[in-house]
């Protein structure tokens, strides 16, 4: 299928490596401009190379932390208007709430909430006056069904699932969507970290908590940074443009409910 995106420009966000990377090398091999950015920059650097070397074309890359006033103009100096927003942030720490004082609070909904919300700000008019804008933000499945001892994360994303709510509806009618993709356990070093550290609060082995955590799910299995980016790329394409305002959760079946 082809997507129709080939030629727009696409900011990614936290795509060095994980969900975000998967993001970015789908819309790269679509034809998308794609500019990426994280922290690290050698990893950040290294990840363009071998996706604009995959896809075929250049892929730009802008090392700063997004969740700062300054490196959210860094990354909009490099893709000043983006026709495709991703929005993806590391998720805060686990943890007893018990545990967290306002900065961590604070911390959370700087990286999780509000850096997604500016970053919308900055972009969304210039999208409904090119009249074609995809915005997806990743957050999480705890979203759906909260995770205890992720309660940092359950708080701060389900405060911008509340906010991208009501606006998805008001420039649905300028062919400017915003969805929010709500990943389960996905092969990544974000994963890993929370599986050790719940094997040593657990005091088990770390690949028993793995294969317990596989079992779990009905797919048998974690999900891959691939097929999250491609149904990343599906809800940028001209073929969703009717898809709007909506929470996907992609866990490989995990969540038991029917609605």
């Amino acid at each position: 299928m082809d997507l129709g995106i080939a030629g727009r420009g696409a900011l990614v966000c936290a795509a060095s490596k994980g969900l975000g990377r998967g993001c970015a090398e789908a819309l790269a091999h679509e034809g998308v401009e794609v500019t990426i950015v994280a922290r690290t920059e050698s990893a950040l650097r290294q990840t363009a190379e071998e996706i604009g070397a995959a896809a075929g074309r250049s892929v730009q890359w802008v090392a700063c932390d997004i969740t700062t006033a300054a490196g959210r103009a860094a990354a909009l100096a490099r893709c000043p208007d983006p026709d495709i927003l991703v929005n993806n942030a590391g998720g805060p720490p686990p943890g007893d709430f018990r545990e967290w004082d306002r900065q961590a609070w604070l911390a959370a909904i700087d990286a999780n909430m509000l850096t997604p919300i500016e970053l919308i700000k900055a972009t969304i008019d210039g999208m409904i006056a090119r009249r074609f804008g995809r915005i997806v933000n990743i957050t999480s499945s705890a979203v759906k069904a909260p995770i205890d001892v992720l309660g940092l994360s359950n708080g701060a994303r389900s405060g911008l699932t509340g906010f991208v709510a009501g606006l998805a509806r008001k420039v649905a009618g300028h062919n400017v969507t915003i969805n929010n993709m709500l990943p389960g356990q996905f092969d990544t070093d974000r994963l890993r970290g929370n599986m050790e550290n719940r094997a040593r609060t657990r005091g088990k082995p770390f690949d028993e908590v793995r294969r317990a955590a596989m079992a779990g799910i009905p797919a048998g299995r974690f999900g891959s940074p691939a097929e999250f980016g491609a149904l990343c790329a599906f809800l940028c394409s001209t073929h969703a443009g009717y898809v709007a305002g909506q929470n996907l959760l992609i866990d490989g079946g995990a969540y038991p409910g029917t609605f």
